[in-house]
């Protein structure tokens, strides 16, 4: 299997060399890494352009801040791996996780596995509640809405068949994305599973992005993408 891992990246000067360290050491043989920096104003943007250029099989710029969603989608029609892997740019997700998913998608030749903060059977560090229950309501109503059973639409970690995820039609820039990519995988295919993997939660004092407003914009993508969904069925 080649595995194509797709980083988003926007501020994150402390983390982003570390971060392709650790996909780089996987013992995976064929892999490919693409980059996607979202007009980082920090001084990642030059640690990408003067020490990591060539490190790595790609590395896209944005002119202006777009957002996570549209990082991943100006990264996405580069990938050319059996499979294409979300990897955020800071320390909070263990790319040995990676493990787990790709042993997913041999054994049960799965279009989607998905890395589920909330299936873990082994001991964790205790998250930020309001960050918890936000996720889980998300989950929650994307479940209603959609008739699935997911325990964490907006994980970071969500793997494709790449053919199967160069078919979407994603547009949602900012973390809409989420519900969004995860809508259009449940209209095509019913080949999708979890895997619990660890995640080590960081604070906004430490520069997590995520906020109120995309909470708010999820919760319009899942209604809008279930509609969507319900009437390609009735046509």
């Amino acid at each position: 299997m080649k595995l194509s891992v797709v980083i988003p990246v926007y501020n994150e000067i402390k983390f982003v060399q570390e971060i392709v360290k650790q996909v780089k050491a996987l013992p995976i043989k064929d892999l490919e890494i693409i980059m996607v920096d979202d007009f980082s104003t920090d001084g990642t943007r030059e640690i990408l352009k003067n020490e990591m250029e060539g490190q790595v099989d790609k590395i896209l710029y944005h002119e202006r801040n777009k957002g996570k969603g549209a990082a991943v989608r100006t990264g996405f029609p580069h990938a050319t791996g059996d499979y294409v892997i979300v990897q955020d740019a800071d320390l909070e997700y263990d790319p040995q996780d990676y493990l787990k998913m790709i042993k997913v998608a041999e054994e049960k030749d799965a279009d989607v596995v998905y890395g589920s903060r909330y299936m873990t059977k082994k001991a964790d560090r205790i998250l930020g509640f309001y960050h918890t229950a936000g996720n889980k309501f998300i989950t929650l109503l994307f479940n209603m809405f959609h008739d699935t059973n997911f325990t964490d639409v907006e994980t970071c970690y969500k793997m494709f068949k790449r053919e199967l995820l160069q078919s979407f039609d994603l547009v949602e820039n900012r973390f809409g994305f989420d519900p969004e990519i995860t809508a259009q995988a449940v209209a095509k295919t019913s080949s999708i599973y979890e895997v619990g993997i660890s995640y080590n939660q960081r604070w906004y004092g430490e520069g997590k992005k995520i906020g109120i407003r995309d909470a708010f914009r999820a919760l319009y993508v899942i209604i809008r993408s279930a509609v969507k969904n319900k009437t390609k069925k009735n046509r």
